[in-house]
């Protein structure tokens, strides 16, 4: 049996197995990642997949806000998910006027915010400041990846 390699399976295997977080705390985050990767896919004008926007359908609308974490934390996520937002929209402002810099690329990363959340709805605090890094490394692209795609869009 050949081993899974999609950022799906990265993630869920760091949030439950290095972060220790819940399946609940995971599912929520994986799906998130999901339907914010293909909101994203819609805004840039990528081709979709009809399979992934049907699951973003769900997800969003019914899965994201079923889920037990969710509805235990809201009151928590909702503000995060939020600023999330506003930090994904000044960013892709800036990168369509064509100043993408340091900034933008750290700002497009709201989602890591509420990685280290659900660390810290589960874990506490200590545990989030002690796993920070470990968030932090999750981020798949680099600086330099980020300035050199954006230098070609």
């Amino acid at each position: 049996m050949t081993q899974d390699s999609s950022p799906k399976y990265w993630l869920r295997r760091n949030f439950t197995e290095t972060l220790s977080l819940s399946d609940e705390a995971a599912d929520w985050l994986v799906s998130l990642w999901e339907v914010v990767q293909l909101f994203d896919d819609i805004a840039d004008g990528d081709a979709i997949d009809r399979g992934d926007l049907d699951a973003a359908i769900w997800n969003a609308l019914v899965g994201l806000p079923s889920n037990g974490f969710y509805q235990r934390n809201a009151h928590v996520l909702i503000p995060l998910m939020s600023i999330a937002v506003f930090k994904w929209k000044a960013s892709d402002t800036v990168e369509r006027d064509g100043g993408a810099c340091a900034t933008s690329f750290v700002w497009r990363a709201g989602y890591y915010d509420l990685v280290l959340a659900a660390v810290q709805i589960e874990h506490g605090v200590q545990v989030v400041m002690d796993v920070g890094p470990v968030v932090l490394k999750l981020y798949g692209e680099s600086l330099e990846e980020y300035m050199k795609e954006m230098s070609h869009a």
